[in-house]
This record gives C-alpha cells, structure tokens and sequence, in this order.
C-alpha cells in the first residue's frame, strides 16, 4: 500500500499534503511551477511502478491461463508476446504524455518485488496454484492503491496548471517573462 504520511519527508508526503494546494493565488509563478514540477515527477515515478505491476499481474494471469487450458508451452517462453499484449492493448489510464523519467526507478522495481517476497515470477510455472493466487491478489491490491494515489496526484498537478493557466488568461503572468527566462535558464547550463 503507498501510505501517505502527514508531514512526511517523501516527495508524495509534501505533494499530497493539503497544504500544498492551499492558497495558490498567493504563490509566485516559480514557486506553482515548482511545485508542478515535483508533482509531475512524482506522477511519472507512480506510472512506472503502475505499469511494474501491470507487467506482474500479466505474467501471473498468463501462468494461470495456461494452466487452466492445459497449454504445453512455459509462460518465461511467451515473455515477450505476454508484455507486448498489454503494451498494444488499448489504454487503461490518463492518457497523459509524460515526458519525464522515473526518478526512482530501481527503488520501485525492488517494492514490486518485495511485495510477494516467496512468488519467484523467474519460474511461474513452479509456484502452486495458491501461490498464484496470492501473488495475483497482492500485485492487484498494490495497483488498485498506487492507481488511487496517482489519480490524486494527478489531481494536484491539475490544480496547478489550473492556477497557472488562470495567471496568464488573466493577464498576471507573461509568456514572453516565461520565454526570456527559459532562454536564460538554457544560456546559463550550457555555459
């Protein structure tokens, strides 16, 4: 379960926190970009473990079909065909463009797999059929809570661009402030 810890230190702690959303009319437009920012890596880091276990449920659903069917061949040998099914099928979230990286990649492969600690997915095909079972509940329970925390997160990142947006509808805020500053953020890192 992703909790989320009041006056946590953790990036979800600060994004989710209510006081992050609170009065933004009173914040300076770095500080809404800022925090726009580090919602929306925090949104891309919960994506990837999202789709971590996506990837889990798949293979465990595979090994269970096929034991059901009586198929011949191992599910490690349709690997590829397994993700590529889902990777094609059609989408199940957003539908937002995420141009950031996973800033925690490794920390949220190693939680996916800690979650069903016994279930080796290497060798499927050796785990009993509770097994199977409970590494299937786990891993969906898992996605059910970090789909909620993402939808929440998306919320605020949603909130923000809202204000940010409202800022230059009305005026307050200036593409040509936003333009000279990107140029001289850019002239400032390449130097």
């Amino acid at each position: 379960m992703i909790e989320v810890r009041p006056g946590g230190r953790r990036r979800i702690d600060r994004v989710l926190a209510a006081d992050y959303v609170r009065d933004l009319g009173s914040l300076p437009l770095g500080t809404l970009r800022e925090r726009r920012n580090e919602a929306a890596q925090e949104e891309t880091d919960l994506s990837y473990l999202r789709r971590l276990l996506h990837a889990r449920i798949d293979i465990v659903r595979a090994e269970q079909q096929r034991r059901s069917s009586g198929g011949a061949d191992s599910v490690v040998d349709q690997l590829a065909a397994i993700l590529a099914a889902n990777a094609l099928g059609p989408a199940t979230g957003s539908g937002r463009h995420q141009p950031l990286e996973p800033s925690r990649a490794g920390e949220h492969r190693r939680h996916a797999e800690a979650l069903v600690g016994d279930a080796d997915l290497s060798d499927v095909g050796a785990l009993s059929d509770g097994k199977l079972d409970d590494a299937l509940a786990t891993y969906r329970e898992q996605e059910v809570s970090v789909s909620t925390r993402r939808r929440e997160v998306q919320t605020v990142v949603d909130t923000i661009n809202a204000e940010i947006a409202g800022r230059y509808a009305q005026g307050t805020a200036s593409v040509d402030e936003l333009i000279s500053r990107e140029r001289g953020h850019e002239e400032g890192t390449t130097a």
